[in-house]
Parts: structure tokens; C-alpha cells; sequence
């Protein structure tokens, strides 16, 4: 059985440069900011890190790296990711020389959980997991962004050496369902795989803070997403904090709470500390029927497709 924490706490936004958060989310954390986010996520009991190399081509891990030595290894989860873009084509074996830049940067001799970003290539990057797994340099596999037949092929390669898949990892929030639609959650279930959700808020458009009056920043990669349905999503975000109201939640702990609902961990992007505390809270909060049918019928009217432009089609 498979056993992480309910929340996992993502550090996109903690790299800077070529694929860093900074250029997504339009700023760029310091050290006090962060080192602040990270000991209220201790605190919280929130230790389930999730990174990736390409996340400021490796200043992410780093800046993670220098906050998990303040700590017995065995106190976290380290989730970090192979991305098949930035491999190197010339190294022997391109999935363990990632790994390895990634174990440097962050500390440690194994990562508990390491994915394979996108699907590129299953066949041929999927077998460069199987001696690293045998080594123990990798506890736990994961697939990120795959569609099924994808996720079910990684499987029968890993399986075929003894091994599984423990976790995939794919956009899913309100606004994006495409992972229940095609059968990726109830394959999940069946097979013991935990379903990671990122975006649940996505990049703030479902967090309650940003409206058509007041839109997210301007320069900064989201508000080119979403700024321009900000006002299709008023009602849902109303409807959000409406139901906040009775659990004394706000409207993000809302949306977190209704994708631990539907079976899903939510990955939160942590850049300020009541991100990690609202994450916490909203842990605790347990949705009726009628209320998760009332968010995803106003999440469907909204019209809105929020599929990523790296994203293949589910179907």
C-alpha cells in the first residue's frame, strides 16, 4: 500500500531562470522567504517536497537541497523528476546522470519518489528507472503528465522487471478534469497508485484572491493564461467561498479540499507561509455530496479549458 502525506508542497516557483517559476509566477523568492515556508511546512508535519531538475535548470533542488540538510534525511519525502528535454544525449546512461545531478543538489544518497516528467518516450526512457530502482538510489517510480495507455505501458515495462508504477502525476482541479474523464483516477484506484494533482489552484485563478477587477499581475506567465476567464469563473469562485464560510476556510483551502475529496493529492505550490498552513487546515476539511456536485456543475458552466500548452490530450 502506498503511503504519503495528504498534501504534497511544490517548489516550482523556488528556481529562477530557464524554466524557473520566477518567469511563471513573475517573482522570485529569497532565501528568508523561503526558509520561512519550509519551517512552517515542518512544523505542519507537511514533508512531502516535490521538485524537478528543469525547475530553474536545477536552482530549485538546490535552494530545497540547502533547507532538507538542516534535517535528518528520514524526516522528509523528496519527489524530483527526470525530464526527457534536457537529458544528456552524450552520458552512457541519461536517466542516471539526471538522477545523480539531482541527488547532489539536494542532499543524499536516494529520492524517494522520482517521475518521469513527460512522455516523450516511454519505451526508452522507462527502462533507464529499473537499475536504479535495484540500486536504491530511487525508493519509488511516477509518471507525470502520461495519458492512460502511456501509464499502462510504463507499467507492463516496470512490471515486466518485478516492479510499478507508485504514483502518477497530472494537472487536475476543478477546471481540469481530463485525468476522472478518461479512466486515469479509477486505474489509480485499482491499481494502487496514488494520483498527485497539480494545479489544483490553478496558479492562483481558483485561490479567491484574483477577479476581473483585480487580475493577476501583469508580465507574468499566468495572468497571460488567466486574466482573460477571470470573469468566467466568478460565480464558481463565489460559490467557493460561500462553502469556505461553513468550515471556516477560505476559497483555495475550498478547492484543495474538494481534490482530496475526489481520491487526489494535491501538489501546493508554497512561496508564502500561509500557503503551508492553509494547505494544513484544509486537510482537515471533509466536503458533502451536495456541495462537490454544486462546484464541479458551476466548474462545467464556466466553459473554460485550462489544459497546459506542454499538455498532450488525455483522451
Amino acid at each position: 500500500m502506498n503511503t504519503f502525506a495528504p498534501i504534497a508542497l511544490g517548489t516550482w516557483s523556488w528556481g529562477a531562470g530557464f524554466a524557473g517559476g520566477d518567469q511563471v509566477f513573475g517573482n522570485h523568492l529569497t532565501d528568508v522567504q523561503m526558509q520561512a515556508v519550509f519551517d512552517a511546512a515542518m512544523k505542519a508535519g507537511l514533508t512531502l517536497w516535490d521538485t524537478a531538475a528543469v525547475y530553474g535548470m536545477g536552482t530549485s533542488e538546490a535552494a530545497l537541497g540547502k533547507l532538507v540538510k538542516q534535517h535528518d534525511r528520514d524526516e522528509l519525502v523528496l519527489s524530483t523528476k527526470f525530464t526527457p528535454q534536457i537529458a544528456d544525449e552524450q552520458a552512457d546512461t541519461p536517466v542516471a546522470t539526471m538522477l545523480d545531478g539531482s541527488l547532489q543538489r539536494l542532499g543524499g544518497d536516494y529520492i524517494d519518489l522520482y517521475w518521469i516528467h513527460n512522455p516523450q518516450n516511454v519505451e526508452r526512457w522507462t527502462p533507464g528507472l529499473i537499475p536504479l530502482l535495484k540500486s536504491g538510489k530511487i525508493k519509488r517510480i511516477g509518471v507525470s503528465n502520461h495519458n492512460l495507455e502511456q501509464i499502462k505501458r510504463a507499467n507492463e515495462i516496470l512490471g515486466a522487471a518485478g516492479f510499478a508504477i507508485s504514483a502518477v502525476q497530472n494537472h487536475y482541479s476543478l477546471l481540469y478534469r481530463a485525468s476522472e474523464e478518461v479512466g486515469i483516477l479509477d486505474y489509480c484506484k485499482e491499481n494502487d497508485i496514488t494520483f498527485f494533482a497539480y494545479m489544483v489552484l490553478e496558479q492562483g485563478a481558483l485561490s479567491g484572491r484574483y477577479n476581473s477587477q483585480n487580475p493577476l499581475p501583469d508580465g507574468s506567465g499566468r495572468a497571460a493564461s488567466y486574466n482573460k476567464v477571470l470573469p468566467q469563473l466568478e460565480t464558481l469562485t463565489k460559490a467557493m467561498a460561500d462553502i469556505g464560510l461553513r468550515y471556516q476556510a477560505n476559497t483555495a483551502q475550498i478547492a484543495i479540499a474538494w481534490a482530496i475529496a475526489k481520491g487526489t493529492l494535491p501538489i501546493i505550490g508554497a512561496t508564502k507561509v500561509h500557503h503551508v498552513t492553509d494547505a494544513a487546515q484544509a486537510a482537515t476539511i471533509r466536503l458533502n455530496s451536495a456541495e462537490m456536485e454544486q462546484l464541479e456543475n458551476l466548474a462545467r458552466a464556466t466553459g473554460v479549458d485550462t489544459r497546459g500548452a506542454w499538455e498532450q490530450p488525455m483522451a
